[in-house]
Order: structure tokens, then sequence, then C-alpha cells
């Protein structure tokens, strides 16, 4: 594991009785880029992410962020990451602004008022900062939850559905947001997402997964180079059903 992978596990796996929801996953996100997690539904996305957020602990396997072992130094390991699910938590006594205040208090930020400010600003919700939640659409909770995710500049971004609710407009600024973090910040970040559209346009790699194993992984250049019988000029859409689909239609890589 090399200081340049911000985001790496070995071995991860995860187990429900009987059940393995992950197994024996290995990954690595360096600094800079954007890891697209993609899969069927039931594939292990969502509890992949919560295993390298440390929101669930693995069965086995190993974790580092930043260069922290998630499992031997989690405090160091979490101050330096963010998870941002594809549903939003939020408090519905809180304000917008006032959330943001709060997780700056958490996370001891001297100058969360100006880092807030700029987030509101970037995100469009200025004009919604003395909101409660109850009144905010659905789109607008999701730039809530983005915005408390980014507060404190995490150098490992963990983002589940993270365009769900947005409008053309918010799914566009969105997607520059996530990858202004990585290309001027240097943060590790992972998306997963059913939007392969999106996957496709920010992504400097991709990983599949179904049924809690890895099918395949690679730039998509890589991965159409191992693949046989696709589409000229194949889209992740046409590579993801050729490796997810069902065995009757699906196509085999090349050995």
């Amino acid at each position: 594991m090399t200081d340049s992978m911000r985001i790496q596990a070995g071995a991860l796996t995860k187990r429900y009785g009987q059940h393995a929801a992950v197994s024996s996953l290995d990954l690595s996100v360096e600094a800079g880029s954007i890891l697209g997690l993609v899969g069927p539904n039931g594939a292990g996305k969502t509890t992949t992410l919560r295993c390298l957020a440390g929101i669930i602990p693995p069965t086995s396997g190993r974790i580092i962020i930043d260069g922290f072992d998630l499992s031997a130094q989690p405090l160091e390991a979490k101050r330096r990451l963010s998870f941002v699910p594809d549903t939003p938590h939020l408090f519905d006594y809180l304000t917008v602004e006032e959330h943001l205040r709060f997780a700056g208090r958490i996370y001891g930020i001297p100058d969360v008022a100006e880092r807030s400010d700029a987030l509101l600003s970037e995100f469009e919700l200025d004009d919604r900062r003395n909101h409660l939640p109850g009144t905010l659409s659905r789109g607008m909770k999701q730039k809530v939850a983005i915005c408390l995710g980014f507060l404190h500049r995490p150098t490992a971004i963990f983002l589940d559905e993270p365009l769900t609710g947005l409008d053309p407009l918010g799914i566009r600024r969105m997607k520059s947001a996530i990858s202004r973090r990585a290309r001027e910040d240097g943060a590790s970040i992972i998306v997963s997402s059913h939007q392969l559209e999106l996957i496709e346009e920010i992504c400097d790699g991709i990983l599949v997964i179904k049924k809690g194993v890895e099918v395949i992984s690679g730039s998509l250049e890589s991965i159409r180079s191992q693949l046989d019988g696709l589409p000229e000029d194949p889209t992740l859409e046409d590579i993801f059903f050729a490796v997810t689909g069902d065995e009757g239609d699906a196509r085999t890589a090349t050995p």
C-alpha cells in the first residue's frame, strides 16, 4: 500500500451470518482520482461504502484512509473521510446554516462561517440558510448533505447516489463540484451510482461488483480492451450489461 493511495482496502469482507455481502474485495484510489463503484441491486455497493467509511465493521480485511488504519486508528482515519448516503439524514429542528455550524464544531473547524458561506453559495443554498429541512425539496436536502460532507475538506470522500433528487442544472453543478474536490483539492473519491453516464463522465476508474465480488475493474479503456463481443465504441452501459447480465446474454472476458 503506497502513500499516494488515500483510500485502500485489502481482502474486504462483510458477512451477515452465512451470507457474504462483500467478499475479498481489493480496491485503491489515488489522491486526485475518482473511482466509480457500480453493480446491480444487491451487489454490495452500499455495504462496501459503509465499511470503508467506518459505519459498519468489516468481518475481515484491512482499510487504510490517508495512511491511517481504520481499525487501529479510527479517529484519525474518520477525521479525513466523509460519507454521504443516498438518503439525507438531517435534524428536523436545525436550519441549513445551523447544520453546518454544528458540524463545524464537531470537526473543530475555526473558519466554519467562511467555509459554510462558500458551500452555500456553490450549491445555491444561500436563500435557504435559515430554512428547516421540512421546507426543503428532496434535491435541496441532498445538497445540504453534500455541503456537510465537504465542510471539513476530507481527503477521502464516499458518495452513494449523489445525484438523487437533483434537477438537470443541479446535476451539472454537482458533477463539477465532485470533480473539483478531486482535481483541485486532491481528494480521493468513490462514487456509487446507477446513473452510468455520471460514472462514465467523471470517474478515472471503474469497479464493477456483483454479489459482493469484483467482476472487472480498471479504466474504461482498459476494460473495453478486456472484453470481446462489444459494440463499436461501447459505452459503460454496454459494458455493464456484458459483465453483469444473465448468463445467456453476458459476454465473456478475453483470457
